[in-house]
């Protein structure tokens, strides 16, 4: 049986995202719970970036060209926010990209767009 990776972190990042999605609902723009979390990580005392740019190499060489997560908890955690009816694969495509460009050994995708509970999913980073 595998080990959860960052039990502790990632239960207190659910609660922030299970305590917006029961005061704002569904229905918002991304935007919206963007917003709303950033209050939340900080009513809670969770560590976290938001929105910062993160490189990305090729071969060894530097991209001018760079990716921004929504959220960075903890310093390990990925946390990618989708305000859409479904999880799709291409949605986990990318988190699972920014988790292997990162090398942080998590990622959790939350989709604040689904009725009616919020739609989430554990990425573990299999390169890390």
């Amino acid at each position: 049986m595998s080990k959860l990776v960052l039990p502790e972190e990632s239960y207190q990042i659910m609660g922030a995202c299970f305590e917006v999605y029961k005061r704002m609902g569904c229905g918002f723009l991304e935007s919206v719970y963007q917003e709303c979390l950033e209050i939340e990580f900080e009513l809670q005392g969770i560590p976290y970036k938001s929105q910062l740019k993160q490189e990305l190499t090729y071969r060894d060489k530097k991209l001018t060209t760079y990716f921004i997560p929504d959220f960075i908890c903890c310093e390990q955690i990925i946390v990618e926010i989708k305000a859409v009816s479904n999880i799709t694969d291409a949605f986990r495509s990318q988190a699972i990209n920014y988790l292997n460009a990162t090398k942080l050994p998590l990622g959790l995708l939350i989709n604040f767009g689904h009725h009616p509970k919020l739609e989430y999913e554990r990425l573990a980073n299999t390169k890390h």
